[in-house]
């Protein structure tokens, strides 16, 4: 594995082994325990949209290993793609650090990047895909459910880049996936069908919350206003209306089901503060397993 850009691209052995990587240094980590690895190793982080949780995590992670995360915004380097070729960035900044991040807007600016890196490339989100977050949600539902093998997944939402993710992270562990969403908004046919081919019946759709949810063990949502997308605020909120998860919702599935948002979240609208705050909710230990997941991913990327 030189770059991680895409869970359909990884055998389903990789994955796993990333996972028991996650596991093995969080506890190492918690116990106050270190692996520095990474020592005098530097990531060039490069981000055309801004985030707490990416940024942070990645940092952190870069810092427990021993190494150094490098900040870049457009506006440092002029815009990435712009200025210059995306890649001639790719070949310059291979020359000066260890690893590469990008969180973009164009899935294909870190195809192209990784393309013409020689060090390895991580995808932190594009418009397409987010594929640590897919990992790290796994990573979360394994520590509560005590198993992934078997699970169902209900995603209540916009067919997104963190369905998308979610849905090929399913096929390539032996997980079920659900996607309610309203007409017009459904996961594109090709991602479930590159799904349902990895892993047969892994995802289907339905314009139903209720249906959704039944039999789900964990129960998942996202913004339904992405960033990029705040000009189609007031449509969006009104064609998800019924779409909320609130506690109506949670009475359709098991007492047990766990809640997942991947954040930050849009309290009143996808999701309700009800809810958020219930006992069901594993919204914030899903959130800190993006440091333990990418912890991991670093280290097996980076190492050599």
């Amino acid at each position: 594995m030189k770059d991680f850009i895409s869970i359909d691209k990884c055998s389903s052995q990789q994955l796993q082994k990333l996972l028991d990587l996650s596991s093995e240094l969080k506890g190492l980590y918690k116990a106050g325990g270190r692996d520095l690895s990474l020592a005098g190793k530097t990531l060039v982080m490069l981000f055309e949209k801004p985030s707490l949780r990416t940024r942070i995590s990645f940092e952190v992670a870069m810092t427990n290993l021993g190494g150094s995360a490098i900040y870049v915004k457009p506006e440092d380097i002029g815009g990435i793609g712009k200025r210059e070729p995306i890649k001639d960035m790719a070949r310059v900044l291979s020359r000066y650090a260890d690893g590469i991040m990008a969180r973009t807007f164009e899935h294909s600016t870190v195809i192209e990047l990784a393309e013409y890196s020689t060090v390895p490339v991580i995808n932190a989100l594009t418009d397409w895909l987010h594929p640590c977050q897919a990992m790290a949600d796994v990573l979360t539902i394994s520590e509560h459910c005590g198993r992934i093998e078997g699970i169902k997944i209900a995603f209540i939402g916009d067919g997104n880049n963190v369905a998308r993710s979610l849905c090929f992270g399913c096929a390539k562990l032996g997980m079920k996936i659900s996607i309610a969403s309203p007409s017009g908004y459904e996961l594109d046919e090709k991602s479930v069908q590159t799904a349902n081919q990895i892993s047969a019946d892994t995802v289907t759709r339905t314009n139903n919350p209720i249906e959704a949810v039944a039999g789900a063990d964990i129960i998942y949502t996202d913004t339904w206003v992405s960033m990029g997308m705040e000009s189609e605020k007031q449509k969006r909120l009104k064609d998800f209306e019924g779409f909320q998860v609130d506690g109506e919702l949670l009475k359709s599935a098991s007492g047990k089901v766990k809640v997942m948002h991947c954040l930050p979240a849009h309290r009143g609208d996808e999701i309700s503060d009800e809810v958020i705050e219930s006992e069901n909710s594993i919204v914030f230990d899903q959130a800190e397993n993006r440091l333990h997941f990418q912890r991991a991913l670093l280290k097996k990327l980076m190492e050599k």
